[in-house]
């Protein structure tokens, strides 16, 4: 594990934006390299009970920002932190988390990977001394932290009152821009992102939006690199919109329940869908990922498992 470090107010390493706080931390307690935090970065946040879909914005957000050779700042929570963080990591890209215990500890156990390989490819900070245990009220003021660190933030997924929504209006007030992908109206997940939007909030409604965005906003290019398609049948598009259940996708289909049963069952068995606990059916991660790839193609059955139909 890296030596520990304390930053204060005016060291030469000491990340700007912090600042503009109206209380700004008189401490900053890091592991990992320091100087990531004057580095341009996108704070990416979300749900930590997230959906498929906004785990998958939330990795498509990482690789993103990563390809642009932008640091990704996250609460490495569980959900959508974590996933962000993950995936820039995975891309080769560098992480900052900032964690609501001490530095020198990790917050959630299931994030232990992004803590451990942030300090080696950027840096985990903390305004907690080091050996802290999370406490509840650490939070908020590690929330005002992300917001505040970049010029920019990227909810994936929010509900209404939830610590990412607080966190982005936290952000708005500091005049952050927000990019805000949307969601299902009907999805209480996605009420506060939408909410963001709909009171001026950037969208982010494809993988080529927020790379435009990125590239206006930060100056830089996206180094790309080549990936797979995956086609999609008439199951898998009703599902992008929202989870289902079987019974209501077959009458959305006006298919056979039994043949729509089947269907999901091949699908799940091939990664493409889950099955969330309370019976509806999703789209996987992947399978999200893999349809932004494609939204402006056209879209083939997949083989003899899609379920066929009258247009």
């Amino acid at each position: 594990m890296s030596e520990g470090w304390v930053l204060r107010p005016g060291d030469e390493l000491w990340p700007k934006g912090l600042d503009e706080l109206d209380r700004p931390p008189e401490l900053i307690y890091g592991m990992g390299c320091a100087e990531a935090l004057r580095e341009r970065s996108i704070s990416i946040i979300g749900a930590r009970r997230a959906t498929p879909y906004g785990l998958a914005a939330a990795r498509l957000g990482g690789r993103v920002a990563a390809e642009s050779g932008i640091v990704v700042v996250s609460g490495g929570a569980m959900g959508c932190d974590s996933a962000a963080g993950r995936a820039a990591l995975d891309a080769g890209g560098t992480s900052i988390v900032v964690a609501g215990c001490g530095a020198d500890l990790v917050y959630p156990s299931s994030s232990a990977d992004v803590f451990d390989r942030s300090r080696s490819k950027g840096a985990v900070i903390s305004l907690e001394p080091w050996g802290t245990p999370p406490r509840r009220y650490a939070f908020p003021k590690r929330n005002r932290v992300i917001a505040a660190l970049s010029q920019s933030i990227l909810i994936c997924e929010a509900g209404v009152r939830s610590g990412t929504f607080s966190t982005a209006l936290a952000a708005s007030e500091l005049g952050r821009d927000l990019y805000v992908v949307p969601g299902s109206i009907f999805s209480a997940e996605s009420a506060g992102a939408n909410q963001l939007i709909a009171d001026g909030a950037y969208v982010i409604a494809s993988e080529l939006d927020l790379e435009q965005r990125i590239s206006l906003d930060y100056g830089v290019l996206r180094m790309l690199r080549e990936g797979s398609e995956r086609p999609e049948g008439r199951i898998l598009s009703s599902l992008i919109a929202e989870p289902m259940r079987a019974d209501d996708l077959a009458r959305h289909l006006s298919e056979r329940v039994v043949n729509v049963l089947r269907s999901l069952s091949d699908y799940e068995c091939r990664g493409v869908v889950v099955r969330l606990p309370d019976g509806r059916y999703s789209l996987s991660e992947a399978a999200y990922l893999a349809h932004g790839r494609m939204v402006e193609k056209h879209a083939d059955e997949l083989g003899p498992l899609a379920v066929t139909g009258g247009e």
